[in-house]
């Protein structure tokens, strides 16, 4: 055994400091070799990074790294997510200012960062909150709002009494909790600010210039979700209405002869309209008792269904009977109209509503075999269309087609697509947020500020404690500004904005992250984008990633980038729980990795959380685990540094053994990284390094063979545990970096598994012979045996009793 022992915390401070003195990792952007811009999640400056957060990172690296040795010029950078309600709530908590909580946190976790011995190029770093930073996500909505993709409405909000601001809906969790402090989400009619998101609806169902988990994709579209239907009008007479009619979008316009009623969401801004003095004040309570519910609650099925008349009547202009008008909590002002047509007949929520409250039931759709007697449910599957006028006799599925042209032809509605998606909500009304760079002037109106004059900066003597108003208001110095047209005194707008706004175009920054005249320039955006892989977490689905892509495509049509998806690939990982619960600082069960980085080092953290489950599955932190990793990284550390017994003339069954397992080992590890198979890929290396290990205990090895093995799994470990690799590399007499060989190719005839013949019976007749790998595994053997396409005719149909497996010989399908 050598005398020089493993002393990770020191060899990785070592080789830590020489590559960043070398600049190592510095990504030249004149580099010709093939480009790669690969991307993990940057974190929220909470503090402290736990082991979830190497559980992201380290892996990304490990790709990242591979792909350098495959010989890209890879970008990794890494910043910091430091806007948003997490700093501004804990600096009211400390009573410090969260530009100072921000500035300690992000201190803390660069110094973590760098611990974990990552490629991030730091002179691409990013902050999000910082004024370099913030300066272009202003010019950003400047671009959007010129375009009109930005713009100012009053409309309904969520809103969280806690927070004391306003929530995207996709900020709200499905329990109807606040997804940060997990408060009842109540709404708020609000003068807010939109980016016009629905305008890509259709573009951003397409996904076919990206290769992401089909989760992921299904998520979007479900959120987006469209639906096609038709848009009815409806005939209205009010005297504070200037519009003669009202639309419903409906799926089923076959049934608009069994209209009975018509329901007006409580938030819709018709409602104090059409409402009749006689029941403004009933109407008016009900309105406050919604606003109360949450989204969830007022669409819950369990839910009693509950209404107000207000007084007020549509005509339906196919049949001419007059209507009433309800208003429901049932009815979101975000779906379609925000008004719902009645038909309780062929809906089980309206006949519900309708027999609590006296309303009509008439059946438009036949049942089979309908007697003409009342329903005693609503009935809601296909059948022949009654009571319908001209159209009595189709089948519904022909009446959809048939009412929707009818109504077309007389200007009364028509086919048309509804979405689920609604405009981005950005408006906060916090602190800590990129101000929104709009100026309100009682001559001019609503003004941009000039790109000049950005960024418009934070005060920072604003006092920020939540009161429902925006902090910003309330400090005179920010409010008051000249009009950049007229030069009269005007006032700023208040609002900050969402930080996924922030994090929906982090990416570009990077390319060209000092950039004073420009976002990126045009040549390095060229060069960079878009992000060849991205890995990050699948809980961003419908904000994140789906903004991302929203600003992509607004950036492309703009004339500022030549792409429309911002991440060409996606992984998503899964979560690394303790105690089985995912680790947060409030369940007190927060992995830190400092303290094993100190002991068994960054090299054996980073494998361990490789090797603890695959990796878009997550695992359960376990010291022990940890341990067996430290215990094998020592056994390679020996393996490769105490000298073997070496001859020249080995016999030849030990060299061609020994040069298939080596050749064999590069496929598996390569494979396993490219498909993000790190925990298969670590078994793999611990396998070799275990054969090896009782080969050179053996006897004398091939000499030539014995380098070749000893230098692959020097290579095939540098992605993974960096350090280590470097260190055996400069110990064994190579030139200085590792980090910059070229990742072992096999060859492969060498690698060629030895097969077998497996004999496959079906009740004890032989049926197939199929070849196998000679150190197939049973589950496998099964595996290929029940899909063989001449055993299946055997088994199809039947039950199958047992399979029995005799091991290098044979499968047995017991069946009847």
């Amino acid at each position: 055994m050598t005398d020089d022992r493993y002393h990770p915390p020191e060899i990785e401070k070592k080789w830590q400091a020489r590559w960043d003195a070398d600049a190592l990792y510095r990504t030249p952007d004149d580099d010709p070799r093939p480009k790669w811009y690969a991307l993990t999640m940057y974190p929220y400056t909470s503090g402290d990074l736990h082991v979830g957060h190497w559980y992201a990172i380290a892996p990304s690296d490990v790709q990242a790294r591979y792909k350098r040795m495959r010989g890209y010029n890879v970008l990794f950078p890494m910043g910091f997510d430091s806007f948003g309600l997490p700093a501004e709530n804990a600096a009211i908590k400390l009573q410090i200012h969260p530009y100072e909580w921000t500035a300690r946190n992000i201190e803390n976790m660069r110094r973590q960062l760098r611990s974990m011995g990552a490629i991030f190029d730091w002179e691409r770093e990013v902050v999000t909150s910082d004024p370099e930073y913030y300066k272009w996500t202003q010019w950003w909505f400047l671009q959007f709002y010129k375009n009109g993709l930005a713009y100012r409405s009053l409309a309904p909000a969520n809103w969280c009494p806690s927070c004391q601001t306003v929530l995207a809906n996709e900020q709200v969790l499905p329990d109807g909790t606040c997804e940060r402090c997990h408060t009842a989400v109540t709404r708020r009619n609000l003068s807010q600010w939109f980016f016009r998101i629905t305008r890509y609806a259709d573009d951003l169902l397409d996904f076919s210039d990206v290769e992401w988990p089909e989760r992921i994709v299904t998520m979007q579209r479900n959120w987006i979700g469209r639906s096609e239907g038709t848009m009815i009008a409806f005939g209205l007479e009010s005297p504070e209405v200037d519009d003669n009619q009202i639309r419903v979008f409906t799926t089923r316009p076959d049934t608009i002869y069994g209209v009975t009623f018509m329901v007006i969401a409580p938030e819709h801004p018709l409602v104090p309209h059409i409402t009749t003095l006689e029941h403004r004040a009933e109407v008016n309570e009900y309105i406050e008792r919604s606003r109360r519910a949450t989204e969830i609650e007022r669409l819950s099925t369990e839910r009693e269904k509950t209404g107000v008349f207000t007084g007020a009547h549509c005509t339906n202009l196919l049949n001419g009977e007059k209507v009433p008008i309800l208003i429901a909590d049932y009815v979101l002002p975000t779906y379609g109209t925000g008004i719902v047509m009645g038909v309780p007949a062929h809906d089980q929520r309206d006949f519900d509503f309708a027999r609590k409250y006296g309303i009509p039931i008439r059946v438009v759709i036949a049942p089979p075999d309908w007697d003409g007697q009342p329903l005693t449910e609503a009935y809601v599957e296909p059948g022949v269309m009654v009571n319908s006028d001209r159209f009595n006799g189709m089948s519904n599925e022909e009446g959809k087609a048939a009412v929707t042209k009818y109504l077309e032809e007389r200007g009364w509605g028509g086919p048309t697509v509804n979405y689920r998606i609604r405009d981005w909500l950005l408006s906060r009304q916090r602190y800590w947020g990129a101000p929104i760079p709009i100026v309100y002037c009682d001559r001019d109106g609503e003004v941009p500020v000039p790109e000049s004059d950005l960024p418009v900066l934070l005060p920072p003597d604003a006092e920020f404690k939540p009161t429902g108003e925006p902090p910003l208001a309330r400090h005179q110095g920010f409010v008051n500004v000249a009009c950049p047209v007229c030069g009269r005194p005007a006032r700023r707008e208040t609002d900050t904005m969402d930080t996924f706004v922030c994090s929906s175009w982090y990416m570009y920054r990077y390319v060209d992250p000092h950039n004073p005249e420009q976002p990126m320039s045009h040549q390095l955006a060229r060069k960079w984008l878009p992000v060849d892989q991205y890995t990050g977490g699948a809980e961003h689905a419908v904000m994140h990633l789906l903004y991302s892509r929203f600003f992509a495509r607004a950036a492309r049509d703009l004339g500022l980038v030549e792409f429309r998806e911002p991440f060409t690939r996606l992984y998503n990982q899964g979560t690394i729980i303790a105690g089985k619960a995912k680790m947060s600082k409030s369940r007190g069960n927060v992995v830190a990795p400092d303290e094993y980085v100190s002991k068994q080092g960054t090299d054996a953290v980073r494998i361990y959380l490789m090797f603890i489950g695959p990796w878009d599955q997550g695992g359960e932190w376990d010291d022990s685990g940890l341990a067996g990793v430290s215990r094998w990284l020592n056994r390679v550390w020996n393996l490769v540094l105490t000298p073997a017994e070496t001859t020249t003339q080995a016999p030849a069954d030990q060299v061609r053994e020994l040069r298939r397992m080596t050749h064999k080992t590069i496929r598996r590890v390569t494979r396993d990284v490219e498909r993000f198979r790190f925990n298969t890929m670590v078994a793999a290396l611990m396998e070799y390094t275990n054969y090896l290990t009782r080969l050179k205990e053996s006897g004398p090895v091939d000499a030539d063979c014995w380098q070749e093995a000893t230098t692959s799994l020097m290579l095939l470990l540098a992605p993974s545990a960096p350090h280590l690799a470097e260190e055996l590399w400069e110990r064994t007499g190579n030139a200085y970096s590792i980090h910059n060989q070229r990742w072992p190719e096999w060859d492969a005839e060498l690698a060629a598994e030895e097969q077998i013949t497996l004999v496959v019976q079906v009740n004890g007749k032989v049926r197939d012979r199929i070849l196998v790998p000679a150190d197939v595994s049973e589950e496998r053997a099964k595996e290929v045996a029940l899909s063989s396409e001449k055993v299946r005719p055997y088994v199809e149909g039947k039950e199958t009793l047992r399979v029995v497996y005799v091991p290098g010989r044979l499968v047995n399908i017991v069946a009847k």
